[in-house]
Order: C-alpha cells, then sequence, then structure tokens
C-alpha cells in the first residue's frame, strides 16, 4: 500500500518479518524501532505489527512492519496478512541450519500470498553467534542470488546491520513507487522537470546493483 498522490504526501509501505520460531524477529524488530532488546521475548502469538517513519527525497515514509509468528499453528493465520505487503525480511539463524532450510519455504509462501514484485531480503539473524555458525555467508550468497532477494547478515544482540536491513527494503520500496509515478506522469503526456537525483531514481536496476546496496552484510569477524 502507497499513498503518494502528489508527490507531496506521505508514503506508507507494509512489510512483514518471516522466518521459523525463534530465529529473532521480534528482537530484530524491537531493535528497529525502539533500539531495545529482550533476552526473554515470548513467542509472537499470530501477527503484531508497529510503525516506524524515514525521511527519503524530502518526505516523510511510514512502514509499518508486521511480526508473524512462526510456529507452525498460526500460518493459517498468519498468511492472511501477507496480502498488500510491498516488502518482506526472511529471517534465519546463522547457528541452526534448519531455519535456513526453511527459508524456501517462506519464499514459496511469501510468492503465493503477495504480489510478485514484493521486495525480498533474505537476513541472516544472530551472527554475534559466529563461533556456532552453521550456515556460511557464501551458501546464503548464493541463495539469495539464485532467488533474486537482498542479503545480509545481523544481530539484533548488538544491533549490527539492523537499521541498515530494514532501510535498505524501505528504500528500495520508495524507489519503485517512485519510477511507477514518474511512469504513470510521463504517459499523460505532462511535462516534467526533474532533478538529477529523480532521473537516476526513475533508471532500472541491473543484477550487480542489486548484490550490492551500500551495506556491511559481513557482520562478524570469525576469526
Amino acid at each position: 500500500m502507497a499513498y503518494d498522490h502528489d508527490w507531496s504526501e506521505d508514503y506508507l509501505f507494509k512489510v512483514v518479518l518471516m522466518g521459523d520460531s525463534a530465529v529473532g524477529k521480534s528482537n530484530l524488530l524491537s531493535r528497529y524501532v525502539r533500539n531495545e532488546f529482550s533476552v526473554n521475548t515470548k513467542a509472537t502469538i499470530g501477527v503484531e505489527f508497529q510503525t516506524q517513519s524515514m525521511e527519503i527525497d524530502g518526505k516523510e515514509v511510514k512502514a509499518q512492519i508486521w511480526d508473524t509468528a512462526g510456529q507452525e499453528r498460526f500460518r493459517a493465520v498468519t498468511s492472511a496478512y501477507y496480502r498488500g505487503a510491498m516488502g518482506a525480511l526472511i529471517v534465519y539463524d546463522i547457528s541452526r541450519r534448519q531455519t535456513f532450510e526453511s527459508a524456501l519455504r517462506w519464499l514459496e509462501e511469501l510468492r503465493v500470498y503477495s504480489d510478485a514484485s514484493v521486495v525480498t531480503m533474505l537476513v541472516g539473524n544472530k551472527c554475534d553467534l559466529a563461533h556456532l555458525r552453521e550456515v556460511s555467508v557464501e551458501e546464503a550468497t548464493a541463495l539469495a542470488e539464485a532467488e533474486s532477494l537482498f542479503f545480509i547478515e545481523t544481530s539484533a544482540l548488538d544491533s549490527t546491520n539492523v537499521k541498515g536491513a530494514f532501510q535498505t527494503v524501505i528504500k528500495e520500496i520508495y524507489g519503485i513507487v517512485s519510477r511507477k509515478n514518474l511512469s504513470a506522469d510521463f504517459s499523460k503526456g505532462g511535462d516534467l522537470v526533474l532533478s538529477a537525483s529523480q532521473k537516476l531514481g526513475a533508471l532500472d536496476k541491473n543484477a550487480k546493483d542489486r548484490k550490492s546496496f551500500g551495506v556491511d552484510w559481513r557482520c562478524c569477524s570469525t576469526g
């Protein structure tokens, strides 16, 4: 969902957090929105959401971020909340291989219940547990490239790359919506005087751009 009638109003984007139970989705969200972390976070029941704002190109962009339950018994409930999502973060725990292997199942579910153009990022959380790592950066990168996903490693515990992960998805959604607006205005035959940044934003991103989005995804040294 996006409200942008005349380039002056705020934007509102729906973003969903997905992944197995206990991979740290709720702590990622609380770290991003309130800069808080809880060791005793309870499992999410159903769906919860929070809103966070940021400024892009002088406009206030609001992200409504939905934290979905990872337990199997809530799947029938949460699937309905994927509809209308413009962005998604599929989260796994780098120290638990099974959660990484579940990523494709979550991705398939997302593609069933959401629009094909949803901006999706694969997130390897808990990189502070590098000494317990079961999923390599190279393996996760290969999966992300094969499925045309963004990829980043994070730590909700020490806040590594958390802000970058969310903001990358939100900025990418904004870029897509902005390019659609430009195309619609051009199709109406209106005269537009574009700034250099708007002209850049109107260009399609190629595969190389998709692999590099300005955040340090190698969050932890294993040495």
